[in-house]
Parts: structure tokens; C-alpha cells; sequence
């Protein structure tokens, strides 16, 4: 299936954000090691540019939860796939998501977490679409505050696909 993507953020533009944010936990996390857990598989490209810019320890872990399936909309729906290799107890705790939309998964996921016990939870995102929040929780820190469209790239797909560009783009 051909579709039209047209560029919402570039790559330079994505880099820069990503590297002021590394910079923030850097200065907020100073003499603590964080666990940073990626939601996958969307996330995959905005943690690991998130890290390895990182100069605080950090130890990493990924979790898998979706509600969206193959389409363009979340189906409300969430499923568990993969859990933590390691527990959290009395952890710094970071949520790196690749975007945050209706809130239905992280709300989940954060309930989950928290009776973890760790020492902190946050919920960090790349992006955040809030005209698209039905639950009462937001980002404690984003990259970008984006329209209500179907975004794809840095990670983020359609079927699957389109994970792999360099920059978000727009599925016309």
C-alpha cells in the first residue's frame, strides 16, 4: 500500500530536543542511577537516543503493552506482551514512551508500576498528542506537543512500517 508521508519534525529538529532532554534528567537525576524501561516497540529509537546521551548511570528495561493492533486508531483495548526482566523496588523510574495519545496505555501501565514500589515513577514521551486524552494523566516531560494526526517514524509505525525514518512524519 503506497501512502503520502509529509514531514511534521525533521531529524535535526528531533536530535536537538532529545539531547536538552538527556541534558534535564542529567542535571535531575545527578548522583543517582536511573532505571529507564522503554515501552516497545515504538520507543525503541527515542531511548536509545535518549541514553546514550546521558551522562548519569542509567540501566535500561522494556515492557510491551498496546491497544492499537494494525490500525490507525487505538482500540481502547490493552494487551500485556512483555514484562520487566527486573524489579524496580526502591528504584528511580523512568517511562520512556515514544508518544503519548488517549493516556488509556499509560494509565494502565503506571497503575502497574507503581504497586512495584519504586522510589520514583515519571512518564517521559517524545510526543504528546493531549486533544487525544481521555484519562488524567499527562507527561511529566515531552519533546513535542503535536495536532491530532497519525504520526509515524523515529519509531513509530503503520502495520508496522515506517519505523525506521529519521523523522516524524505525517500519514496523509
Amino acid at each position: 500500500m503506497e501512502v503520502n508521508i509529509e514531514t511534521l519534525i525533521d531529524q535535526e529538529t528531533l536530535e536537538n530536543r532529545i539531547r536538552e532532554m538527556a541534558e534535564e534528567l542529567d542535571r535531575i537525576y545527578e548522583g543517582k542511577e536511573l532505571r529507564v524501561i522503554g515501552i516497545l516497540k515504538g520507543s525503541v529509537y527515542f531511548l536509545c537516543e535518549l541514553t546514550k546521551r546521558m551522562k548519569i548511570p542509567v540501566t535500561l528495561d522494556f515492557i510491551s503493552v498496546s491497544s492499537y493492533g494494525n490500525g490507525l486508531a487505538s482500540t481502547g483495548a490493552i494487551h500485556f506482551n512483555k514484562d520487566l526482566d527486573d524489579p524496580i523496588e526502591g528504584q528511580e523510574v523512568i517511562v520512556a514512551e515514544d508518544i503519548m495519545d488517549t493516556g488509556r496505555t499509560l494509565s494502565y501501565l503506571v497503575e502497574v508500576l507503581k504497586a512495584r514500589n519504586p522510589a520514583s515513577l515519571r512518564v517521559i514521551t517524545l510526543l504528546d498528542k493531549p486533544s487525544r486524552r481521555v484519562t488524567k494523566i499527562d507527561p511529566w516531560m515531552s519533546g513535542f506537543t503535536i495536532p491530532d494526526r497519525f504520526v509515524v517514524g523515529y519509531g513509530l509505525d503503520y502495520a508496522q512500517q515506517y519505523r525506521n525514518l529519521p523523522y516524524i512524519g505525517v500519514i496523509e
